[in-house]
């Protein structure tokens, strides 16, 4: 099987001048090797293809594989994680990972709260701000914490985004929108402790793989899982797996927002609890990262004992599942 590698390199982009957190969900050349290496040691061949400019100039000159590794954040849009899903769609390449629509509506925090929320999971009351007259009439009580509506990998996100006083909350939007030119959204913050999820697999073969509490050390920025925690986390976060009545809570969450925002092979569900003890939904990454050493959900794996190339095969035989029972539902042609 010849699979080719879809993905933004963030040192492609550092070239083209843009900034250390505009770039922060891009990924390096370690990750593409990694994921390289693992594939051809499961017998697959690779064929780097890179961003959708690269694959679109390939399409175009007739180029063609039996599937693609999809790990494209894009750049441009709310729906730039769909992009490269939708390109592969209508040339009928299968890929990995999720759907244009799964990745379209969860990489919008908001829609995917409102779906999360219709399905009954808990999540914390929200407001997705584009202006200044939108957030004049916004009434959800302090604290609260903003970020931007469609980012990733932390960014945007400090001690300045948990908002205790009212006349914060209004500077505090206005530098996010200058920043990342989209939405806000305003949610009410969590005061307890933070979780995530690895997931895998599809629909009713959907599974948990663990639940990984988040302990922010004293070196850290205080109370959020910050842009400036996920890099250095070495020394500012612990990470250590949760099991108990609360992990079986978890998992119960994740594979119920898994399954209802339609999410495929592998990725993460972040949550959180609040000054009750409760967990709540937060965001869904159905586009994990793949570094083979500090990415979240490789961590999770590893404190599991999943080393990097069985996480890859996890992935792989995810889509080949779900390839051949796409391939039994096919409608039968009548002659």
């Amino acid at each position: 099987m010849k699979i080719g590698l879809t993905y933004d390199l963030r040192d492609e982009y550092r070239r083209l001048g843009y900034g250390e957190e505009e770039t922060a969900e891009f990924d390096s050349l370690e990750t593409i090797q990694g994921i390289e290496s693992a594939l051809e040691s499961l017998g697959y061949q690779t064929d780097r293809i890179g961003h959708i400019g690269a694959l679109t100039a390939r399409l175009a000159a007739g180029e063609r594989w039996d599937l693609a590794f999809n790990i494209a954040e894009g750049l441009n849009g709310l729906g730039r994680e769909a992009q490269v899903p939708a390109l592969l769609d209508a040339f009928r390449i299968p890929y990995t990972f999720s759907d244009p629509v799964a990745l379209a509506l969860t990489l919008h925090k908001g829609m995917a709260k409102h779906v999360v929320r219709d399905l009954g999971i808990p999540t914390p009351d929200f407001a997705v701000v584009h202006d200044d007259f939108e957030l004049e009439g916004m009434r959800l009580p302090l604290p609260l914490f903003v970020k931007p509506v469609a980012g990733g990998s932390s960014m945007g996100i400090s001690p300045a985004a948990k908002i205790c006083e009212l006349e914060s909350l209004l500077p505090a939007c206005r530098e996010l929108w200058t920043r990342f030119g989209q939405p806000v959204l305003v949610e009410s913050f969590l005061e307890g402790r933070e979780y995530t999820v690895g997931v895998v697999g599809t629909g009713s073969g959907t599974k948990a793989l663990g639940v990984m509490e988040i302990l922010l050390q004293p070196e850290a920025e205080p109370e959020v899982y910050s842009y400036a925690n996920k890099r250095d986390y070495q020394t500012r976060v612990c990470y250590r797996l949760a099991n108990g009545g609360l992990a079986e809570r978890a998992t119960d969450l994740a594979l119920k927002v898994w399954k209802g925002l339609g999410c495929r092979d592998a990725g993460r569900v972040d949550l959180r609890c609040d000054s009750r003890g409760e967990l709540n939904f937060l965001e869904v990454n159905p586009l994990a990262g793949l570094h083979p050493e500090h990415s979240d959900l490789v961590i999770l794996c590893r404190l599991l004992g999943i080393g990097y190339q069985q996480l890859i095969r996890i992935v792989m035989e995810s889509v080949e599942e779900r390839l051949r029972a796409d391939l039994k539902a096919a409608p039968v042609a009548i002659p």
